[in-house]
């Protein structure tokens, strides 16, 4: 496989620090962002203010917000909301123009309604072309300050992941791969929710006590979740899983974590989303996630809970007081 120039569809955070970190490897980067005066900004000063501040992006990074300006890479990468990728997706169906790239999903999140996950809409619309994801314990201010990073990418074509290691891999960005495409798109999305959880949980003051015990508990939930889901239980013990759910329980820089906290604080959810620039996945996974469990009819008390303090208006102490107030039994992860 060779990748004469990469486009990546999203031009948030994430999008703007894998940009950043692809292009001073000396890759040709395409970022698009369907802000046209964001994008128009982002040429001028080289600089991503609203979401990078201070990040300076190289000269081989053409910013834009013309789809067909991305049309004839080699590589495309999803990097928009989980709201948004089936949107944008269908809209650069319409326009590409070389359908023999390779397609790449950072996107985490399951879709409300159907319960689809991100590379199941990609090849839903684009059946002829390789579908691949990445996932991993990847916070963009902590990539763009060139800190080792670890992730994994996913696709049933074990060739694929290999050449696309090969490409997107350096010393500091390891990357690692994976056939298990379903549990490492699972542990990505899920784990948002749960950081929630914990987000809650510090806001309420619990201790570290209460936060090691909800961790713990939310990793048995996902397993239990994902594997109904399709996954892997061993998968789900990996980056894109336990590694995920550990840096967004705990990071103070994750965007999940920060609504637990707000909302554990006494903030509104409105109050919370207003102020906010960056989407916080976890909000639009937990009502998938609650759908997903009631249909598979899995047990899931933490997703229920963040589900009622996010849609239904419930009191986080109350949520809190419902999960502790659950019948004692044995521990099975």
């Amino acid at each position: 496989m060779k990748i004469g120039e990469t486009a990546i569809l999203g031009a948030g955070s994430w999008g703007t620090a894998l940009a950043w970190l692809w292009a001073k490897d000396g890759h040709q980067v395409s970022l698009w962002g369907h802000d046209g005066d964001r994008a128009a900004r982002m040429r001028e000063t080289r600089e991503n203010s609203d979401y990078l501040p201070g990040l300076k992006l190289p000269g081989s990074v053409r910013v834009t917000s013309k789809l067909t300006d991305c049309t004839g890479s080699d590589l495309i990468v999803f990097a928009t909301p989980s709201t948004a990728l089936r949107k944008v997706a269908t809209q650069l169906r319409e326009a590409i123009g070389n359908v023999r790239a390779v397609l790449l999903s950072c996107v985490k999140g399951i879709e409300h309604g159907t319960g689809m996950r991100m590379s199941q809409i990609l090849s839903e619309l684009f059946p002829d072309q390789k579908v691949a994801v990445l996932s991993g314990p990847n916070l963009a201010a902590e990539v763009v300050q060139n800190f080792p990073t670890a992730t994994v990418i996913g696709c049933n074509d074990a060739e694929c992941a290999t050449n696309l290691q090969g490409i997107l891999g350096s010393p500091r960005f390891r990357v690692y791969t994976s056939q298990e495409v379903t549990s490492i798109e699972l542990g990505g999305a899920l784990k948002n929710v749960f950081a929630v959880a914990a987000g809650i949980s510090d806001g309420l003051g619990l201790g570290d006590n209460s936060k090691a015990a909800l961790v713990t508990r939310s990793l048995a939930e996902l397993v239990r979740l994902g594997v109904a889901m399709g996954g892997s239980a061993q998968a789900f013990y990996g980056l894109s899983g336990a590694g995920d759910l550990i840096v967004t329980c705990y990071s103070e820089r994750s965007r999940n974590h920060t609504v637990g906290k707000r909302l554990g604080r006494g903030e509104s959810l409105m109050q919370i989303s207003q102020s906010m620039r960056m989407v916080a996945e976890g909000i639009p996974t937990a009502r998938s996630a609650f759908e997903c469990a009631r249909q598979l009819k899995i047990e899931t008390p933490i997703i229920d809970q963040v589900y009622a303090v996010l849609y239904e208006q419930k009191k986080p102490t109350g949520a809190l007081e419902e999960v502790l107030s659950r019948e004692q039994k044995a521990e099975h992860l």
